[in-house]
């Protein structure tokens, strides 16, 4: 999950457990290339106590590596931080290239759908192994969150500048969990009416 508030900081992966007897850790990785994950120097967990200089090993399969790090003495160490996630001060990260951006940046953009219809708010990203997943809170309605597989076909517009994410409405699990109207309240009126990645 990448939902820090701190924008001056970027989640680069979060411990997967212990690999071994020596301590080493699996990590999954939010970066581009597997190295990566340990190019810009020491990381810390998101509460900022504990720091690791991580040191990458090898790539066990996409987007999971093998690291170790000198703060990290056992296996029942790397075991205990399966979870936490890493970070880094946004400024070491290179910037991204025109029509790039980091997934960090769409956390708290306003989602619409196709029509400009508001669709609530990003609240968070999520990678379980599968492809990136955007949280979507707050959506009219709409009792709790919803994913949406981030894809050009799900979201086919980000407009960093206007802060604003274009989510088709299909792509959003509407389901029945939709807040009962009152009967005394009149029907909703319907809504109507980038940048690309």
């Amino acid at each position: 999950m990448r939902s820090a508030n701190d924008k001056t900081r970027i989640c680069l992966g979060a411990f997967a457990g212990a690999h071994g007897v020596k301590g080493d850790a699996k990590l999954k990785t939010f970066t581009e290339t597997p190295k990566s994950i340990a190019a810009y120097g020491p990381v810390e967990s998101e509460d900022g106590a504990r720091i690791f200089t991580l040191t990458f090993i090898r790539e066990l399969k996409p987007g999971l590596v093998l690291v170790r790090a000198p703060e990290i003495k056992s296996r029942e160490d790397a075991d205990s931080m399966k979870g936490v996630r890493l970070y880094v001060d946004r400024e070491k990260l290179p910037a991204p290239d025109e029509n790039e951006f980091y997934l960090d940046d769409l956390i708290g953009l306003q989602v619409i759908d196709e029509t400009g219809a508001a669709m609530g708010a990003v609240s968070a990203i999520y990678d379980f192994g599968a492809g990136d997943l955007i949280e979507i809170k707050d959506i009219p309605e709409i009792n709790g969150v919803r994913l949406v597989q981030f894809t050009k076909e799900a979201v086919p517009e980000i407009n960093l500048a206007k802060r604003i994410i274009t989510v088709l409405r299909s792509a959003i699990d509407i389901g029945d969990d939709t807040e009962p109207a009152d009967a005394d309240d009149p029907p909703a009126a319907a809504d109507s009416g980038s940048t690309d990645r």
